[in-house]
């Protein structure tokens, strides 16, 4: 299976990007990407709304954002701390970054960032605990080769790119599901393949 990956590599993240200009909001003035990566999302919501900004702690992921949203007049990409935005936004994103935080503090300046009617949108990891984790990653693992297989045909021959700046996740989906629903109250907290789930979520108005 790790070989049949290799020769067929797909972005885990990157595959939920269409999840989230799917479940984009009303109001799309300002848009926010926390843990931007190289960009490629920012760049996806650049004609969708009046301005997106894009943060990164990692230099070589600000780097690539920089390089890759350079032709986009009304995105900005910093390495500031995102809590220290005002806001508001109308909408917030997390591409596996959720667990790279403590996971209730940044619910609450998310819930303090968006506007009303603002949309909270993130694609997360959690690790595996009861066994309808385990059977959903058992999935996960059987079906992330043929994914793979297609969305990328043809073996690959690219030379490895650097890879996001990584960190296991520590809070099962079920305790987190109980800090989201107790911050956000009405979020939806969905399982998904690809070893990951969504959590979205709309601040009422």
């Amino acid at each position: 299976m790790a070989t049949l990956n290799a020769r067929h590599p797909w972005s885990h993240n990157d595959h939920f990007h269409s999840w989230i200009l799917a479940n984009l909001p009303e109001h799309r003035r300002a848009a926010l990407d926390v843990g931007c990566g190289r960009g490629e999302l920012v760049a996806a919501l650049a004609p969708r709304f009046e301005a997106v900004h894009g943060t990164d702690r990692d230099e070589e992921m600000l780097r690539r954002a920089g390089a890759r949203c350079a032709g986009l007049p009304n995105v900005t990409i910093d390495g500031r701390s995102w809590t220290d935005a005002t806001g508001p936004y109308d909408l917030i994103t997390m591409v596996a970054v959720l667990h790279h935080l403590d996971v209730a503090d940044a619910l609450a300046e998310v819930r303090r960032l968006l506007a009303p009617g603002g949309r909270f949108l993130a694609v997360g990891l959690a690790p595996p605990r009861s066994a309808a984790d385990h059977l959903w990653d058992l999935a996960s693992a059987v079906t992330n080769p043929v994914i793979g297989y297609v969305k990328h045909p043809w073996p690959s021959t690219d030379d490895p790119v650097r890879p996001f700046p990584v960190q296991d996740p520590t809070v099962p989906l079920d305790d987190l599901r109980e800090i989201v629903l107790d911050v956000m109250p009405g979020a939806v907290i969905r399982r998904r393949l690809g070893f990951r789930h969504t959590i979205a979520w709309t601040k009422p108005s």
